[in-house]
């Protein structure tokens, strides 16, 4: 849905609305050809599209996330569970807990008197989280959280080999005097990222400068700062790799203000594929958060009949545009 919105030009939202064929929504008749033409000219096939009506029988999955709002990485994850459950005949019951462990007790019983195929249990941070003590009633998988046991399935990102390969492709194409913006320390994702990049600089056989490390807080502000910090300092960098786009969009303004041409007198690293990073000019070279795939993964562990539990770190590939050459 997100391609064929962006084809069309027009909001997710507006895409479902004509899709769903709500004609009592102010949406114009062009508006509507140019999402229909969209449709036909990506293939898109709406969720469901071809399959015959079912009255009743169909199974339940119940996903739990801890928010929400917070991030727009919870509602592809939802999307990826949804899509892969209704291939096989599977509806998803989502509530939002906030992390409320009376309210996820209250729940997982609800979904235990139901007779639920199974729960998936998702956390907005990559993190390790505590199991509540209603998984003992269901079959359970992880979605970006694990136990400290491992004794659940879980799936989280690869984070380290994220920041890696992200860095690699920076080396690729010369730059040596790479610079990093880490996101807040007591995130996972933030350390595994600046873990991953440093493997590539050793690998390079380039020595990690310390002065090209800048502290950064995960929002733009973060990232414009950090950024005039490294570009003032003793070491010059060819290459700013930040933790997530959002820093990076900062990064933009302060390279920007100095009168930088990024893509051209600097490089320029993103990381999360946050639909901005495709609009920035010029485009954001970045790194794929895969929660739409780690959101099917899920709901093929739960149908899959094997007893011991797996984990999985799914690959994170760099997104290639403009801003890293």
């Amino acid at each position: 849905m997100k391609d064929v919105a962006l084809h069309a030009g027009v909001s997710q939202s507006t895409v479902s609305f004509v899709l769903n064929g709500l004609e009592d929504m102010r949406i114009s008749r062009e508006t509507r050809k140019r999402v229909k033409e969209a449709v036909d000219a990506l293939g898109y096939r709406p969720r469901g599209a071809g399959r015959p009506p079912k009255s009743a029988g169909l199974g339940v999955i119940g996903l739990m996330l801890d928010e929400i709002a917070t991030s727009p990485f919870a509602a592809i994850s939802i999307e990826g569970v949804q899509e892969e459950a209704w291939k096989n005949d599977i509806i998803v019951e989502v509530v939002m807990t906030g992390g409320d462990p009376q309210y996820e007790a209250e729940v997982l019983k609800k979904w235990a008197h139901d007779g639920v195929i199974g729960v998936i249990y998702s956390s907005i941070l990559t993190r390790e989280a505590k199991p509540p003590k209603g998984f003992a009633r269901h079959r359970v998988v992880m979605l970006n959280c694990y136990d400290a046991a491992r004794q659940y399935p879980s799936v989280v990102p690869a984070e380290r080999r994220g920041g890696e390969e992200a860095t690699k492709v920076l080396l690729s194409v010369g730059h040596r005097r790479i610079a990093f913006i880490t996101g807040e320390s007591w995130m996972e994702a933030s350390d595994q990222r600046m873990e991953g990049y440093e493997r590539a600089l050793r690998a390079a056989r380039i020595p990690v400068d310390p002065s090209l490390i800048a502290e950064g807080n995960f929002l733009p502000s973060g990232g414009r700062e950090a950024t005039l910090k490294l570009m003032a300092g003793k070491t010059r960098p060819d290459a700013i790799f930040c933790a997530n786009d959002l820093m990076a969009v900062g990064c933009y303004e302060a390279l920007k203000e100095l009168g930088e041409k990024i893509g051209e007198t600097i490089a320029v690293m993103g990381y999360d594929d946050q639909e901005i990073a495709q609009h920035l000019s010029p485009s954001l070279t970045t790194v794929l958060l895969p929660h739409r795939e780690m959101g099917q993964w899920c709901v093929k562990e739960l149908l899959n009949p094997r007893v011991e539990p797996t984990s999985d770190r799914m690959e994170c590939p760099v997104v290639m545009r403009e801003s890293h050459k």
